[in-house]
């Protein structure tokens, strides 16, 4: 502060022609000392003046520089705001002094703690931390701080394992306990707002016994602190520190101090004689030395003569150059050339008001006050490096600019080392990340931070690390195994290529071919006895039937379309239809046959060839017309069921009218039931090929195949119900042609002599 001074009064640009008087105070840290200090300085009862010249205004006080803490400069600010006198402090951080509510004078050059618990919290979260350890001065700059820090750490996810506070004066057990509470926490990452008195007393305790390794986030009071790189266990901890400044000359006025000078000050006077051992004064104990004015202050190696990491000294020397514009702005007027006028009558409010409105630069380094008495928050981020020789020197490792766009405040540019000299960045989380396709569950008591990694259920997905929720997939989408992305459904349906639909196609394509070979070997023996009397136009024609029975089955193996829909159950309806009346018209026959052989019988005229054909007719046209309503009103169509599998499609074909279905089923199984009860009154006529024998074994087969069906159907799942379809057609069309013409096709065949007319004719 003496140096800005005497720079200012040197000045021929600022305050030319006006010389700046001081008063310094040491307030020891204590708030009534302070609060003494600041009536002294108000009240004006200090009659030592500025000793290079005579002052206009002796011990009027119109502007004070300081305090360095907190809790002394709102002591300060209470009284000497009532007063209208400005209060610039260069290190008091609080952000509770920005009300101007309370504290209307105050003005800092050091930015708010507001601005630094902000930049922590997103350094915490910049680096992945979310579980970490909070430690404060109890004092109003720790808790202040502290509260700042914590509502923006919980703003950004992050959560607080504990928040422990303590001050120097604390009894030791206090220092203890907070001690170990470190030791046995859980979060890795330590976030200290503690002034560096009070932080110095707990690193002294954890040296003691040592905790597990902790990664320490630091506040501006300590992290940039030379005494306090002495704790070696603090290695790689990182924090903001105030941005580090030249000030020319600063270092040779530091040097330029004669024993005289220094005998005029008690706190010069401290210092000479703490580093050079040696007494100043007249009285000098038996153990001690005079000092003899030889000593040579340039030989020190200490922090006073260090002016490479000026960070808070510049901020005094930033306080001052504020003051002094404000009276500039205040006592000179500016034309051609600047003239001040020292005996123009000033007060405290003029150079307030002034203050609010300075605006300059000096050395590169640009001042002024927001409207809460605040300067635009820079500042630096520092790391604790272990250099070559084994010390640990501070690093600045990149910058926090306030001002830039959300985002890109932070600028780091080197390499940071971590806890126990590593490169990795330390994790610090009360839970691991959940992975993708699992979602987070809260612990019961704990904080959001601790939470229970649950995997998604089935259909929904979490395609990002910690996610709070799953989401469901689209309706014909289902997650991989991951359940990290959502996948189409594979779509289901009985195909060729499959080995299911490559056996029903081969029984289908079979039987097909196995009743063209039978009408092959009727046609070729159509003279035969046994042919002539087994009708064989009816035989023909239910040939004929079955072939297209055992190849409409081929219909519903495939891809659903909606020709192929429609084509499946009508073809299939029609076909069966058409075989039963060939069946039922046989049947008839041989029922007439024997009623015609009685005598005075004429019934066979009545049930010629023109009846039996228009008997098949009749019954086929009222399935052929059942069919065509059902397909005009309802029919069948493609259908994407996503109801009966969850994590597939099956592709089926709706009925369209279930009524229409049921109708064509019912109308089967009534003319099935039907020529079953014919068949079963002529089982006994007494012929040796007694062909109603056979119709009623296939009906039985028949009936019982699409009895079993049923039951079948409707509770077989998926492509398998299709498949129970096809193998129902299958069934009852192989027992209709195995039942009816293999006993025929085996004597034809094998047995000849059995096919004579004598052999028909034998009597039972």
């Amino acid at each position: 502060m003496i140096f800005a001074i005497e720079e200012i009064n040197n000045s021929t640009e600022l305050l030319p022609g006006v010389k700046l008087g001081y008063r310094i105070h040491d307030s020891c840290a204590s708030v009534p000392v302070a609060v003494h200090v600041a009536f002294q300085l108000t009240n004006g009862l200090d009659p030592e003046f500025y000793p290079g010249g005579n002052c206009s205004q002796s011990g009027m006080v119109v502007a004070i520089v300081g305090e360095s803490g907190s809790t002394p400069s709102i002591s300060m600010s209470r009284v000497i705001g009532s007063y209208n006198i400005p209060q610039v402090s260069h290190f008091a951080t609080c952000a509770c002094l920005s009300d101007k509510q309370q504290y209307p004078t105050f003005f800092r050059t050091i930015p708010s703690d507001q601005f630094q618990a902000d930049a922590l919290a997103k350094l915490v979260k910049h680096f992945g931390w979310t579980w970490i350890g909070a430690v404060r001065s109890d004092s109003d700059y720790g808790n202040n701080g502290m509260e700042s820090f914590l509502n923006a750490a919980r703003k950004e996810g992050i959560c607080v394992e504990y928040s422990e506070s303590f001050y120097r004066t604390h009894p030791k057990s206090r220092i203890q306990r907070v001690a170990e509470v470190i030791r046995r926490s859980t979060a890795v990452v330590v976030v200290a707002f503690v002034a560096s008195g009070d932080l110095r007393i707990l690193l002294e305790e954890l040296s003691l016994k040592p905790s597990p390794p902790r990664q320490w986030i630091g506040s501006e009071s300590w992290v940039t602190d030379p005494n306090m790189l002495r704790f070696s266990f603090c290695a790689g901890a990182i924090g903001f520190g105030i941005q580090q400044s030249v000030i020319p000359g600063f270092r040779e006025f530091l040097m330029d101090l004669s024993p005289a000078e220094v005998a005029t000050s008690p706190v010069l006077t401290e210092f000479w004689e703490d580093a050079f051992k040696c007494r100043l004064g007249k009285h000098v104990a038996d153990d001690e030395s005079l000092c003899d004015g030889t000593e040579d202050i340039k030989t020190l190696r200490s922090p006073y003569t260090d002016t490479s990491q000026l960070r808070i000294t510049n901020m005094v020397y930033k306080a001052v150059y504020a003051i002094a514009h404000a009276i500039h702005n205040t006592v000179c007027q500016s034309n051609d050339t600047t003239q001040c006028d020292k005996f123009t009558g000033m007060d405290s409010q003029q150079v307030l008001t002034q203050l609010k409105k300075v605006s300059f630069s000096q050395n590169d380094y640009h001042v002024s006050f927001d409207a809460n008495g605040d300067p635009v928050a820079m500042y630096e981020l520092v790391n604790w490096q272990k250099s070559e020789s084994g010390s640990i020197e501070l690093v600045t490792v990149g910058r926090y600019d306030a001002s830039l766009p959300v985002g890109k405040e932070f600028n780091i540019n080197r390499n940071l080392t971590w806890m126990e000299g590593g490169t990795q960045v330390p994790v610090s989380v009360c839970t691991d990340s959940c992975p993708p396709g699992t979602r987070k569950v809260l612990q019961k008591g704990k904080p959001i931070c601790c939470y229970d990694c649950v995997p998604c259920p089935d259909g929904e997905i979490s395609n990002a690390t910690d996610s709070s929720d799953c989401f469901p997939c689209p309706e014909e989408f289902w997650p991989n195994a991951e359940r990290d992305t959502c996948l189409p459904k594979p779509v289901e349906f009985l195909s060729f290529s499959e080995v299911l639909g490559i056996i029903l196609t081969a029984f289908s394509v079979g039987g097909a071919c196995l009743a063209i070979m039978t009408a092959g070997v009727f046609l070729r023996h159509r003279a035969t006895p046994i042919v002539r009397a087994n009708n064989s136009e009816l035989s023909f024609l239910l040939l004929f039937s079955l072939t297209l029975c055992f190849l409409c089955s081929l219909t519903f193996i495939g891809a659903p379309s909606e020709w192929s829909c429609m084509l499946r159950h009508t073809a299939f309806g029609i076909t069966f239809v058409l075989c039963i009346s060939c069946v039922l018209g046989k049947t008839i026959v041989v029922l007439m046959a024997f009623r015609a052989t009685l005598p005075g019988s004429n019934v066979m005229k009545w049930f010629g060839p023109p009846q039996q054909r228009l008997t098949v007719v009749f019954f086929t046209f009222i399935q052929v017309l059942i069919c065509t309503i059902w397909l005009i009103f309802s029919p069948p169509y493609p259908l994407k069921n996503l109801v009966i599998y969850k994590e597939r499609i099956i592709l089926e074909c709706a009925l369209g009218s279930a009524a229409g279905f049921w109708a064509v089923l019912g109308y089967i199984g009534l003319l099935a039931v039907f020529c079953f009860v014919l068949a079963v009154l002529a089982r006994k006529l007494p012929d040796n090929f007694n062909e109603a024998k056979l119709i009623t074994f296939s009906m039985l087969i028949f009936c019982a195949v699409w009895l079993t069906f049923i039951p079948a159907y409707v509770s077989s799942p998926g492509k398998f119900t299709v498949a129970v379809e096809i193998f129902a057609i299958l069934a009852s069309s192989f027992g209709l042609i195995l039942c009816i013409f293999a006993p025929k096709c085996f004597i034809i065949l094998f047995k000849p002599e059995k096919n004579t007319k004598k052999q028909m004719m034998n009597k039972y």
